[in-house]
């Protein structure tokens, strides 16, 4: 439907005879406005009519004096809205200005583009270019970003607006009902996804399989103990076992997060105190073991290597450095070690379950390739097109439960710092057919 189709003048206005037979002319015209966070810009005159009705004047009630002119906003109408924090909405304002004594159409139109300007001036006529370059410059300061050069800056912009479209279209869907979570703009709002997913996700589930093949790394079985009646909600932040979401940079790292989030609960379910473990040194210590650093690695491998090290250090005496460095392991900072590690059978979301009741978090691989996971911001994440089979990105698991739509979850601790999704942490959906592989390949350190 064409802008402004359907707005013209009420068929139910009525005009009446009168016997002073004052001259009448009623003008009545649509203008066009873009609106960006709550400022109007420069609007656009759309439409314009112009009736003079000599002999008639209209009845208006309210006790209005007919000897002086009548000019109001009748409604200010959204059309389109592309996100909530940042809307380019298009309105239309309806404007209607009645004049009496109207002697021709040259003082009526004087007196009609004093207003007009006068209306323009007081929505505030800003340029829609210096809006977006303000949030623009302010989403840069707040994530501290820098380019190289002006084509790179103009490259990067174009592709923040782009996904500010994409966010604002998933956040219409959920405010309809047709998704159950949504979308918000973070820190990764300059990148290409493809760029952003080779990035950040590091799982690699076939990384090094001769070296695998070779060292053949089994871990046991979880059994699910007999006679338990599971919690139907479980959040081991509340009982102190995880520490705070961390960051892994522009580094694909996230195996070695996930290693040391399981490792860190086990720790405390057997000594009751929570230490924060070094990924730097899985980083830097666990490549002859088929880990690879910043290009990605195994959570079991990782599981396979502190046992063998006896010992992972502290983050406090091997703090994170983002990129694989030299090997700096020393055994008198150790802060936790495992005697091996349990695999939940392939695909078993109730064994899982009873794993994260009764054992403490675990470490889950998943696909986490779609855009929609990229700017995840609240509520159960359910992406159709997620896979059980092609994992990329090493999380925690640390809970679960059902919210308030019935809508069955999994807790889960991300390590791409507490600016992305909820605090640092993402619902997924859970009892939904292995939905994007969180029982795949899920596993927790024996200590």
């Amino acid at each position: 439907m064409p802008i402004g189709h359907g707005h013209n003048k009420s068929s139910h206005e009525t005009y009446h005879k009168r016997s002073d037979q004052m001259a009448f002319c009623e003008i009545s015209y649509v203008i066009l406005c873009v609106k960006v966070k709550d400022k109007i810009t420069t609007c656009i005159l759309d439409k314009a009519t112009l009736e003079d009705k000599p002999n008639e004047s209209r009845d208006i009630g309210g006790g209005f004096d007919i000897t002086t002119r009548e000019a109001s906003f009748s409604c200010l109408i959204s059309i389109a809205t592309f996100s909530d924090d940042y809307s380019f909405t298009i309105l239309i304002l309806y404007f209607r200005v009645i004049f009496v004594h109207c002697r021709s159409i040259y003082t009526v139109m004087k007196i009609l583009l004093v207003f007009l300007l006068s209306a323009i001036f007081a929505v505030q006529a800003i340029s829609f270019f210096d809006l977006v370059l303000e949030e623009w410059t302010t989403y840069k300061l707040e994530h501290s970003k820098n380019y190289i050069s002006n084509a790179e800056e103009k490259f990067r912009m174009k592709i923040y607006m782009d996904n500010k479209h994409k966010i604002a279209l998933h956040n219409r869907k959920y405010k309809l009902g047709q998704v159950g979570y949504k979308l918000k703009m973070n820190k990764f709002g300059d990148m290409l996804h493809y760029e952003f997913a080779q990035t950040m996700n590091g799982f690699n589930k076939s990384t090094n399989l001769q070296l695998r093949a070779e060292r053949q790394p089994v871990g046991a079985t979880f059994i699910e103990p007999a006679n338990v009646v599971l919690p139907e909600f479980v959040d081991w932040r509340e009982k102190g076992a995880v520490t705070p979401v961390k960051d892994q940079k522009s580094c694909g790292s996230c195996w070695a997060f996930s290693t040391t989030g399981a490792l860190e609960g086990q720790h405390f379910r057997q000594t009751g105190v929570l230490v924060s473990l070094s990924e730097q040194n899985l980083i830097d210590c666990s490549g002859k073991y088929g880990n690879n650093g910043c290009q990605g690695g195994l959570m079991d491998q990782a599981f396979q290597y502190i046992k063998e090290n006896k010992g992972l250090d502290t983050e406090k005496s091997y703090p994170y450095e983002a990129e694989r460095e030299t090997c700096k392991y020393n055994p008198n900072n150790s802060g936790a070690y495992d005697i091996g590690y349990v695999d939940i059978p392939e695909g078993n979301e109730k064994k899982l379950k009873a794993a994260v009741a009764t054992v403490g978090p675990v470490s889950i691989a998943i696909d986490a390739s779609h855009q929609s996971f990229q700017f995840y911001s609240e509520g159960v994440y359910y992406e159709p097109e997620c896979s059980s089979t092609n994992l990329d990105h090493g999380v925690l698991i640390v809970g679960y439960g059902t919210d308030d739509n019935g809508d069955d979850y999994w807790l889960v601790k991300n390590s791409w710092d507490t600016t992305w999704g909820d605090k640092g942490y993402i619902k997924m959906a859970r009892n939904k057919e292995n939905h994007c592989g969180v029982a795949t390949s899920a596993s927790y350190p024996l200590v």
